[in-house]
């Protein structure tokens, strides 16, 4: 149980047009910002943020940056992000048996030497304490430019943001991520009922 309930999508009109950006992209303004709300300008801010991290200009593949997420959320140990991840890769073009292979990503054929790299520089960055060596950061100069590693590390660190967001809140899945999650992430860890896994 949520532990402040999402207001309605129409309760702050000044954020209609950022709801509807949400509304467009996801198909519904998530339990995570319909709670944030409550203060206009964190969402305005969150979303400014997003914008920039999720820009489709960028140079690293939006669906595998969202694998980044998954497995930043899945270390964070937060499941609502997990899930949402997880369905926002498949939406920006992820195989389903890739996401399936997200979490044997060291040893799945479907991921290539720099992904790897990649998810074990997120796995690092988001273990508490941050675990992220001069070994694995050389690694990743291997195989990423300077600016793919802020793009990746951006990733990461707005992660870190929502994970504790929507895990101290309590924050509820929306029904479509919910499906999603128990079809495609269930019989690899993923359980419905907890926040934490």
């Amino acid at each position: 149980m949520a532990r402040l309930e999402p207001l309605a999508d129409d309760a702050t009109p000044e954020l209609g047009e950022t709801f509807r950006t949400f509304k467009n992209y996801m198909g519904y303004v998530p339990n995570s910002v319909l709670i944030m709300q409550r203060r206009p300008k964190m969402v305005q801010g969150l979303a400014q943020m997003a914008s920039a991290v999720w820009d489709s200009t960028g140079e690293v593949d939006g669906g595998f940056k969202r694998l980044v997420t998954y497995l930043a959320g899945k270390t964070y140990g937060c499941r609502y992000s997990m899930a949402h991840a997880a369905e926002a890769a498949h939406r920006a073009g992820v195989a389903i048996a890739k996401i399936e292979a997200v979490c044997d990503y060291r040893a799945s054929p479907l991921y290539t030497e720099a992904e790897r790299v990649a998810l074990d520089f997120a796995v690092a960055a988001a273990s508490q304490p941050n675990a992220v060596t001069d070994q694995l950061f050389a690694r990743m100069k291997q195989h990423w430019t300077d600016g793919q590693i802020v793009e990746i590390t951006a990733v990461i660190a707005q992660s870190g943001f929502i994970n504790r967001w929507c895990d101290t809140l309590a924050v509820p899945l929306e029904p479509d991520s919910i499906a999603f999650a128990e079809k495609h992430l269930t019989p690899h860890g993923w359980r419905i009922g907890k926040h934490r896994p």
